[in-house]
């Protein structure tokens, strides 16, 4: 990948979400929520405090990860659509 996030920032791509409902309705695209679930591409070294020192990422790539539904921007990388986040915005690591 051609892209890699500065400071405490991942690229995020999201998990697919369900096409159909546990009673087995197709859901449309215009109904589906966008899953707040999603794997890193990418993270970066992470912040520094003002003393310069570094604090490291608590995540890495290919961690599968949950975060708040509004979080992040959406940016187009090689053609895909991912997310840019704060490491802060993540909610935890799902193992």
């Amino acid at each position: 990948m051609a892209f890699t996030p500065l400071h405490d920032r991942v690229l995020v791509r999201r998990t697919e979400g369900d096409e159909k409902t546990s009673g087995g309705l197709i859901i449309p695209d215009s109904a589906k929520e966008k899953p707040a679930e999603g794997t890193i591409v990418s993270c970066g070294e992470g912040a520094r405090k003002d003393s310069g020192e570094l604090i490291p990422m608590a995540v890495k790539a290919n961690d599968v990860v949950l975060f708040g539904k509004w979080s992040g921007t959406e940016v187009t990388v090689e053609g895909e659509e991912l997310l840019i986040m704060k490491e802060s915005d993540i909610l935890g690591i799902i193992s």
